[in-house]
């Protein structure tokens, strides 16, 4: 667990910078006064946590009696508290049914981090002692194959590729007969960067959908939506967009590391409501991480309990 945590909390070392010196400079290391409420209130709005939450936050703490003997360290751990109290609903494991193969459907718009995501997963699966195939059904754009194809390299797993441009759908029929005659234990379709205003993309993702269903009546087993959690508001309307075309099942946050927005992922999860199966901290295999609201809230805030 120290090593995991040690991660996370290298992973979001920006994002906790920023929230820290907010609440130093508004503060001065000096105790909370209920006066000072509404300047907390903005240094959580301004770390991203969204004005809802920084809201109910803040009206958390104004009914904490202990509140006058609030010093930077206990603040810092009464709004872990309260961030893991709000992400708490969406901390779900990514559980796969026992059929073979799994048939995963991994989607998100273009630098969200979906192709890398697929070869950490890949690599994880596989120290799992699961049998993995990709298949790269991005054949929109040229070089996704060939990225994909990196990672199944790195990963030792096969990836099912076509010509640029060939049908997506079929391709992926082809690599979930292909998985099935070859007894694989995980199949993950990666499918096309695509912007969710884009109907003509859309509608190839729910194509895909469609057709591995004549295969297997109950694929894909689980829909994944890659979110770069830098990019606020933005985020929301993506998933909410996915939601209609992929019947998403859960979300896999990205780019954690690379910003001080890290407080992002909280107004996305409280909006959304969808399960949150994996965080993304750095470029690392290891730096995709199982999320924990405990622990991503310690991390956030600079608190040291996990």
């Amino acid at each position: 667990m120290s090593g995991f945590f040690s991660r996370l909390k290298s992973g979001l070392t920006r994002s906790s910078k920023a929230l820290g010196d907010g609440i130093s400079a508004a503060f001065g290391g000096g105790k909370l006064s209920a006066e000072q409420l509404g300047e907390l209130e903005d240094v959580l709005i301004t770390a991203d946590l969204g004005v809802a939450a920084a809201g109910e936050i803040c009206a958390a703490l104004r009914e904490n009696r202990e509140l006058k003997n609030l010093d930077s360290d206990d603040l810092r751990r009464a709004l872990a508290d309260e961030i893991a109290r709000l992400l708490a609903p969406v901390q779900q494991p990514l559980e796969l049914p026992q059929t073979k193969p799994v048939v995963i459907l991994m989607a998100g718009v273009n630098g969200a981090g979906k192709t890398t995501t697929i070869g950490k997963l890949a690599s994880r699966f596989m120290a799992d002692d699961k049998t993995v195939m990709l298949a790269a059904c991005d054949t929109f754009r040229a070089a996704a194959s060939e990225q994909l194809q990196v990672w199944g390299e790195r990963a030792n797993v096969p990836v099912v590729t076509g010509a640029a441009g060939a049908d997506a759908a079929g391709l992926a029929f082809q690599a979930l007969q292909r998985a099935q005659a070859e007894n694989i234990d995980i199949l993950m379709i990666d499918t096309a960067g695509r912007l969710q205003s884009n109907e003509n993309l859309m509608a190839e993702l729910e194509k895909i959908t469609r057709v591995v269903a004549k295969l297997d009546d109950t694929a894909p087993h689980a829909s994944l939506l890659v979110l770069d959690a830098t990019t606020g508001q933005n985020a929301v309307q993506q998933a909410e967009a996915f939601l209609q075309t992929a019947k998403i099942t859960g979300l896999i946050m990205t780019k954690l590391d690379g910003t001080a927005r890290g407080g992002g992922l909280v107004p996305i999860a409280r909006k959304l409501a969808l399960p949150i199966h994996f965080i993304g901290v750095g470029e690392q295999v290891d730096d995709l991480q199982v999320f924990d609201a405990h622990a991503f809230a310690a991390a956030l805030t600079g608190s040291e309990e996990a």
